[in-house]
């Protein structure tokens, strides 16, 4: 049997007392290439990328703490910091600098971070929309006063205190909802990111596999200047990413890719959020051509 017919190999490292996992899709003896998800994702939602490199590349494809088969936070605690340090040790323990990063949404966010931190660890990263994304409700709250942020992160704690993981009375049921979250998602796409994405309950539901607290954001974060400080010590190349059906910004228009030394922007038409899945093939080929 070809090894390409073969899925990854799963594995765990400790991060800050957690266990967390990641897939490791072989070719150990390969430059080693992370692929970092978004929120309220999980690693197996980068199979058709990590399948099209593993020749190439050693991937490894880790899931962020609280989501996927990474333990969640005891304390329901999931600031940037500490995200940032999880990717730090994973690039640590397993002796993969310097590595090529590839990373959406909330993973690119930290992958950014954490490219502006140690430099002369990465060498290339790609940021599928990981920046431009605070919605407007974001932007006014940041600029409030401190009381009133942290008055806002204390309410919704404890609205999130009292929420239940959402229960699904079949694997159906939940593709409905990951079919209605994307519209361009073919049903061969909806149904592997569904299957990968849920866990089983006693009772016989399903739920996905994330904890609800990621959806609080912490009163205190980098100011922009301290954002964009990191962003100009990044040394690597950085392409960027943006889908022109997106709700984030475009990186261009916003001023973003500005603040990088060496960036360009690549930009979908006819792609969401998700622009990795909605147009899979142009961005498997925009991809391997900057690598």
């Amino acid at each position: 049997m070809d090894p390409d017919d073969f899925g990854p190999t799963s594995h765990s490292f400790v991060s800050q007392r957690l266990r967390l996992h990641y897939n490791d899709w072989g070719n150990a003896g390969a430059r080693p290439l992370l692929l970092q998800h978004g929120g309220r994702d999980h690693s197996r939602s980068w199979d058709w990328v990590a399948r099209a490199l593993r020749r190439d590349w050693h991937v490894i494809a880790p899931d962020l703490r609280g989501h996927g088969d990474s333990a969640w936070s005891p304390d329901g605690s999931y600031a940037m910091p500490a995200y940032v340090y999880d990717l730090a040790q994973l690039i640590h323990q397993q002796q993969l600098a310097p590595v090529t990063i590839v990373a959406h949404s909330l993973g690119a966010m930290i992958s950014l971070r954490y490219a502006g931190i140690y430099p002369e660890t990465v060498r290339k990263l790609v940021a599928i929309e990981g920046t431009g994304l605070m919605t407007p409700e974001q932007v006014a709250l940041r600029s409030a006063p401190t009381a009133e942020r942290w008055r806002t992160w204390i309410r919704e704690r404890r609205q999130l205190s009292g929420r239940s993981p959402r229960r699904y009375a079949s694997i159906e049921e939940a593709l409905a909802r990951m079919q209605a979250e994307n519209r361009y998602l073919s049903d061969e796409q909806a149904r592997h990111l569904t299957i990968h994405g849920v866990s089983r309950n006693e009772d016989g539901t399903y739920s996905w596999k994330f904890d609800n607290y990621i959806r609080s954001v912490p009163p205190l974060d980098l100011s922009a200047e301290e954002l964009h400080a990191l962003w100009s010590s990044i040394t690597c190349p950085v392409l960027l990413f943006h889908g022109q059906d997106s709700w984030a910004s475009d990186p261009l228009k916003n001023g973003d890719a500005a603040r990088f030394r060496d960036a360009r922007v690549v930009s979908f038409e006819h792609a969401g959020h998700w622009l990795h899945h909605d147009q899979t093939a142009r961005f498997l080929e925009t991809l391997k051509d900057f690598l």
